[in-house]
Order: structure tokens, then C-alpha cells, then sequence
């Protein structure tokens, strides 16, 4: 089932998925601990700031129109959570003292209200209510910004046979960013999509979507939502000509 994505630099993914493969969406770090006014970004943020919350927390609606369309094509959805143990062994100095070089002073594995801050099974550390995983879908926890590094996640790819991403979540100047350029570096196309990325500084956001684009599309394409779902739909009405056999599990897809 080729896809032919209006994208920028190119139409993705660039051989229409002659190469085999299942294409996942992969949905960055949606948690309560960077969407919720009380949770750990929010202590990074200046007490005046009012708007970026609710700007990062605008992912929401176009990640639930593109997990939607997985959904019905029965193609993998797979979640990040950015997060440590409470042991906080995987936390360095330097990132200890960085998380709390802010006005509040408060940082990874302090007492928040919704627990500990950045802490594996505290309230913050899991992802919001609008995106709870479905059943069976993989969740993959990570200690920092690339979802590659010190996880499961090439493998939990490999067994579904995925070759292609389409990214999604946040902040896209920080793990967005990481882990396209991880998922670069290990052969993965990747697709980011404008509006379902935000970061914390928009021009920040806006400079690391170009670079993705940059040079012919070092890192990947970026595309707008409009012209993902567009797709998508085209894909679910071929589905649904065959019978609605098609999912990533079964041996023609994208073949």
C-alpha cells in the first residue's frame, strides 16, 4: 500500500514505500509532566507564563486525528514517557542541577503535585487522560531525550516490522528532535508533522523542523496535518476495498 504524503522537502516517504515496511506513529513524551499546569515543565517556566501549556497542550487534537487513522488501518501506535526510577540512577549531576536552574528551583525527583518530578510512576509520568495507549500498545520509557538511547525501542520497531515514522508530540526542539535524528541515524524515514510538534520557544520549534527539512531532508520531511490525514484516508478507503485485512501484521502491507 504505497503513500505518496505532500511533504516538504519531498513527497514521503521518497520511494512511496517501494522499500517494504510498516509505518508507525510515534507519539513523544504526552504526559502530565509537560502538559499539566502542575506538573514538571510547568516548574521550569516562568510564574507569568500563561501561554505555553496551553500551546504544547494544542498537540492534543491533531495527534488524536492521526492516531484515529492508525487505528482504523490497524498500524502501530507506540508512546514514549521521559522519565527515571526513583532511585534517580540514570540522572547525571549536570542534569540534576540543570533541571532545577530555574525560578522555582525545583527539578527531577523533587515533591510535585502529582508526585515526584520526572519520576517513573508518579501521576506526571503518565501520559494524558485524551491519550491513553489502547491495549496492547507499546509504551517505551526512556531516561532522556532520544527515545533510542538506553531503551527497547528498535526493537520493539523491528518486531513490527517498521521502517517508517511519522513523529508527533513534544517539544519538538528537544526529544522530537533527538529522536528523528536517532531514528535518522539507524535507517528509519521519518515524517514529523507541523501541527502535532510544539515547543517551549516557538522559534526554537520552528528553527529544529528546518533543520529536519534542511539540505534536501537530512533528518526527514515535514508535513502538515491536512495533508497527512489526506493520505491516511486514501490508505483506510484502499483497506477497506480489500476487505479491512490490512494491517501491519499482515504480509501486504506496503509491500
Amino acid at each position: 500500500m504505497p503513500l505518496h504524503i505532500r511533504a516538504h522537502p519531498y513527497t514521503w516517504p521518497h520511494d512511496a514505500g517501494a522499500s517494504g515496511g510498516a509505518t508507525a506513529l510515534l507519539i513523544i513524551d504526552m504526559q502530565a509532566d509537560f502538559l499539566s499546569p502542575a506538573g514538571y515543565l510547568s516548574h521550569q517556566l516562568p510564574p507569568t507564563d500563561t501561554t505555553t501549556l496551553p500551546r504544547l497542550r494544542g498537540t492534543i487534537a491533531p495527534i488524536l486525528r492521526l492516531r484515529s487513522h492508525f487505528h482504523a488501518l490497524r498500524w502501530p501506535v507506540i508512546y514514549t514517557r521521559e522519565g527515571h526510577p526513583p532511585s534517580l540512577e540514570t540522572v547525571t549531576p549536570r542534569e540534576l542541577f540543570r533541571s532545577r536552574n530555574n525560578p522555582s528551583g525545583l527539578g527531577i525527583g523533587d515533591a510535585g503535585p502529582l508526585g515526584r518530578l520526572l519520576v517513573r510512576g508518579e501521576r506526571g509520568h503518565a501520559i494524558v487522560d485524551e491519550l491513553t495507549p489502547a491495549e496492547g500498545e507499546a509504551v517505551v520509557d526512556k531516561p532522556g531525550r532520544g527515545a533510542f538511547t538506553r531503551t527497547d525501542l528498535q526493537e520493539v520497531l523491528e518486531a513490527r516490522g517498521v521502517r517508517r515514522l511519522v513523529v508527533v508530540g513534544v517539544t519538538t526542539d528537544c526529544c522530537v528532535s533527538s529522536t528523528v535524528r536517532e531514528a535518522d541515524d539507524r535507517g528509519y524515514e521519518v515524517l514529523v508533522v507541523r501541527e502535532a510538534v510544539a515547543a517551549v520557544v516557538e522559534r526554537l520549534g520552528e528553527a529544529a523542523l528546518e533543520m529536519v527539512a534542511g539540505e534536501g531532508g537530512i533528518f526527514g520531511a515535514v508535513a502538515g496535518v491536512e495533508e497527512v490525514e489526506e493520505e491516511l484516508l486514501s490508505a483506510r478507503g484502499e483497506v477497506e476495498a480489500y476487505g479491512g485485512e490490512w494491517g501491519w501484521d499482515s504480509v501486504g502491507l506496503e509491500s
